[in-house]
């Protein structure tokens, strides 16, 4: 064996550890901006009605970023899009809390969606080419674990900073100073056309392809759905406590630690129950989990036992958002960029629909009422849960490209 077919496996397992890193830093700065809500609603001086629309363009903005990935990704590569938009992110989060009126706060949270769409569409192009290079091995699970550690030290942070009443900027800024460095060193070690092999040509080649919406649907439904569900957790748990529940600045960030944490755990034993258990039957025991976190949020008597309600959503969802990426790359094994450029957009069509909708109806009724919605809409996972086991789809060659 040659010194050039010895170092691939070593190169993909930095690689591997490089990603892990990436979405690390995404957990934490996300975490930290949607902890901070009421605090940033306060340093603006916005209405309810007036977060509810910023809370709702961020993700409008973020798929755009998101599908605008997939068309430049074909012609550079998702490691070439992660050297850039990861540092934007962390800057655009200094700019959130570096303003004081409306239009500032406009410009920076529209950066802010506008760069983490790219970056969870490049990052999860990355994830399911290693996967494949991994010869299919599920490891999907590991790097959305990492991505909930994150969420935990960026959750800890906010309660730290609303603990001592630190200054936003201070807080968002001196994060941003630590985690940039550390994923510019990580950039170095992101696998490219070395590591993955044919993923870039095959990326390229999907350009050529017809990529069918059909197989995808039931997918795009799961993934929508879920990510109704994690919008109600990271844009309304906080302001659930404070405002539903009369709990303190403290205790309205540890909603979001603990489905965090939980989650995190449940990603952590994910790829083994996958191995185990399969797609389809991980996927029907993680929704009927979530479900029952969003009632007991519903009904919750006190502020500890919403916290505990809400790890309970996390548990269950932890396996859900990585399976779909998962399971569309195995439909499209010969163009994973393109099918997981599609079903990214879906992240952020369910952050559209859930943000506002819950909003509005605990504005209109009540907090208890809105968040049974997420409950009976995560159900509908059920519905196309054999989906996530499905075969591949053969491609055929196509005139156009499929949009």
């Amino acid at each position: 064996m040659s010194a050039g077919v010895a170092e691939v496996p070593a190169r993909l397992r930095q690689a591997r550890v490089a990603l892990l890193v990436s979405y690390l830093a995404q957990g934490t700065v996300f975490a930290l901006l949607v902890t901070r809500i009421p605090a940033i609603q306060k340093q603006y001086g916005m209405s309810d009605g007036v977060l509810t629309i910023f809370l709702a363009a961020v993700p409008i903005l973020a798929g755009v970023g998101s599908i605008s990935m997939e068309w430049v990704v074909k012609r550079t590569s998702p490691r070439a899009v992660l050297r850039i938009v990861q540092p934007l992110t962390c800057l655009t989060l200094v700019g959130v809390g570096a303003g004081d009126q409306k239009w500032q706060a406009a410009v920076a949270m529209a950066a802010f969606g506008l760069c983490v769409g790219g970056l969870d569409a490049s990052q999860a192009m990355s994830g399911v080419a290693l996967q494949h290079r991994n010869h299919g091995r599920s490891i999907m699970q590991g790097f959305y674990a990492a991505y909930s550690l994150g969420g935990i030290i960026g959750a800890s942070l906010a309660w730290s900073g609303a603990h001592w009443h630190l200054g936003l900027l201070l807080l968002f800024g001196t994060t941003a100073a630590v985690v940039i460095p550390v994923v510019i060193v990580a950039s170095v070690y992101y696998a490219g056309p070395a590591e993955l092999g044919h993923a870039v040509e095959e990326a390229a080649e999907a350009a050529a392809r017809s990529i069918p919406w059909k197989p995808l649907l039931p997918l795009c439904l799961a993934m929508c759905v879920a990510y109704i569900g994690d919008a109600t957790v990271s844009n309304w748990s906080a302001k659930y406590l404070q405002d539903g529940l009369h709990s303190s600045d403290q205790m309205s960030t540890l909603p979001y630690n603990a489905y965090m944490v939980v989650m995190l755990l449940g990603r952590l034993f994910g790829d083994g129950r996958i191995q185990r258990w399969g797609s389809v039957r991980t996927v029907q025991l993680g929704t009927a989990v979530c479900a029952l976190g969003f009632l007991l949020v519903a009904v919750a008597p006190g502020d500890w036992t919403a916290v505990v309600a809400f790890g309970l959503v996390g548990l269950g969802i932890s396996v859900v958002v990585p399976q779909v990426f998962a399971a569309g790359g195995r439909l499209f094994p010969g163009a994973s960029d393109a099918a997981v450029a599609r079903l990214n957009i879906f992240n952020y069509v369910g952050f559209l629909v859930g943000s506002p909708l819950v909003g509005a109806l605990a504005g209109g009724l009540s907090y208890r009422i809105a968040m049974l919605v997420p409950m009976v809409l995560v159900l509908l996972i059920l519905l196309v849960a054999k989906s996530f086991g499905a075969p591949a789809v053969a491609l055929a060659k196509a005139d156009t490209v499929a949009v």
